[in-house]
């Protein structure tokens, strides 16, 4: 802490305050590095159609599924013959090509194509 403290007082980082007019408000809003306006529907967000294609390559490009079989509306376990790990491998891999974070009550509910491309596609930050 000592060591901390001595250093700190030796550098000089030169700061910038920035102000900003929000969206809503009529009056500035001062700039800290961390501001973030966020939207469940922007501009960038998916449409149903990039989720399906994206929902169904994620599927298809699994080592042990027929992509032949693959269609939206595909039941893991009961059309593919997949098992519950394989189910949640499945997830992991939608996680990771949508870029988001689904918790384990919600995605222990994700068995089918249909239901993976609903959650993806009502979620705010899937990109």
């Amino acid at each position: 802490m000592a060591l901390r403290a001595a250093i700190l007082r030796h550098v000089r980082v030169p700061v910038q305050t920035l102000t900003l007019i929000g969206p809503r408000l009529k009056r500035p809003v001062p700039y800290g590095g961390s501001l973030r306006f966020l939207s469940s529907h922007g501009d960038d967000h998916l449409t149903k159609e990039e989720v399906i294609d994206r929902v169904l390559s994620v599927v298809k490009s699994f080592p042990k599924v027929d992509p032949s079989k693959v269609t939206p509306d595909v039941h893991f376990q009961n059309d593919l013959g997949l098992d519950s790990l394989d189910n949640v491998e499945i997830v992991m891999a939608l996680e990771e090509e949508f870029k988001l974070e689904i918790p384990d009550k919600e995605a222990d509910k994700i068995d089918s194509c249909d239901l993976a491309i609903e959650y993806i596609y009502n979620h705010p930050m899937a990109g």
